[in-house]
């Protein structure tokens, strides 16, 4: 055999070797494990996200408890997490107790104001007033003239209408009495915008989930979920006045208009101040007026999280720039909005921005 052609086969066959060697060992090296919890707002898209990451980093292994944007801020907070989900921007007092924290929107939803009325079904039309009256406890019947008026075409039944609400400290919450406080004056002094509020009636559930299972469950109920819980168990919900006139379903559609009205008036860096900026009653006749970002939270420098590595710090960073870029295109599968260019550009240097011992992950 010629020498040459020897030494050609053995080469091949020792790069062979060592690539299975490579092999064997990373498919048997301890995963990377990160780990996250808050809001469930977003936790549909985001469960993708991570099944869909993992399959493209096998190595990479990514815990998510959907707990309340509130149990995730402490989470955070405390460091238990590396990462946390919040439907609400952190306030003062909160940026105050986890400082150099950076807010990144990973997503945009709407919140569907969902009923179980026998006979019904969606589009049943509310103003924002109308809501808030109903959750505040001052219209308490669904054949309530306020309601009546506003669904002439609509049989609706003498019944005592079943509120349910989030017992959890929750960003679906804050996006939604923010709505209440921005529709009713008498909302907006009495009980106001918050992640937890004191409400006048009705019943308590965990979770996202947790409403949309209760309203489901319960006959002449009212109750407020992101939408992708809504279309997930097949629920009824609300055609919503927005402040053009037009009752307006959520949908995709109706997400993105609020989302590229709103986004385009300008918006902060990461790691600003974001307590300010809503989604709320964009001045667009298609859009729907209950939307918000979902945020992602991450410390700018990373070594401030107990244990933390250059290994993890890296794949908790990848990641990120993976949700803001090629995640975004799985968030229309599951009906949320993806991120208006503008904000992938604000995201992007916010990512970029982060360090391990002081110097930059990417």
């Amino acid at each position: 055999m010629n020498t040459k052609y020897t030494i050609v086969i053995a080469i091949v066959a020792i790069a062979i070797l060592i690539g299975a060697i490579a092999a064997y060992t990373y498919s048997n090296s301890e995963p990377v494990i990160l780990n996250g919890a808050g809001a469930s707002f977003p936790f549909p898209l985001l469960e993708e996200m991570m099944k869909d990451y993992e399959n493209i980093k096998s190595n990479v292994q990514i815990n998510y408890s959907p707990s309340g944007s509130g149990a995730g801020i402490s989470a955070l907070t405390d460091k238990l997490v590396d990462f946390a989900g919040s439907d609400a921007p952190l306030s003062a007092s909160e940026a105050e107790k986890a400082p150099n924290t950076l807010h990144i929107p990973e997503t945009i939803g709407s919140i569907a104001v969902t009923y179980n009325i026998n006979g019904v079904s969606s589009g049943l039309k509310l103003t924002g007033q109308v809501v808030a009256d109903i959750f505040q406890g001052k219209i308490t019947k669904w054949n309530d003239p306020a309601i009546t008026k506003l669904n002439p075409d609509v049989t609706l039944p003498a019944e005592t209408i079943n509120v349910v609400r989030r017992s959890d400290s929750s960003g679906t919450t804050f996006i939604f009495t923010g709505y209440l406080s921005a529709s009713s004056t008498s909302w907006k002094n009495d009980i106001g915008q918050a992640k937890s509020v004191e409400w006048p009636t009705g019943t308590g559930s965990q979770g996202n989930t947790g409403v949309a299972q209760t309203v489901s469950t319960t006959t002449n109920s009212i109750g407020y979920v992101e939408l992708a819980y809504a279309l997930r168990t097949r629920m009824t919900y609300a055609a919503i006045q927005n402040p053009s006139g037009n009752y307006v379903l959520p949908t995709l559609a109706s997400t993105t208009a609020a989302a590229q009205a709103k986004a385009s008036t300008g918006l902060p860096a990461g790691n600003e101040n974001w307590s300010n900026v809503n989604l709320l009653n964009a001045n667009e006749s298609n859009a729907y007026p209950i939307v918000g970002f979902s945020y992602l939270l991450v410390y700018k420098e990373l070594n401030t999280i107990p244990d933390m590595t250059q290994e993890r710090a890296t794949a908790l960073v990848e990641f990120l720039w993976y949700i803001i870029h090629d995640g975004q295109n799985l968030a229309s599968q599951v009906d949320y909005a993806p991120l208006p260019p503008n904000v992938v550009t604000i995201n992007s240097a916010t990512i970029q921005s982060i360090t391990f011992d002081g110097k930059p992950v990417l």
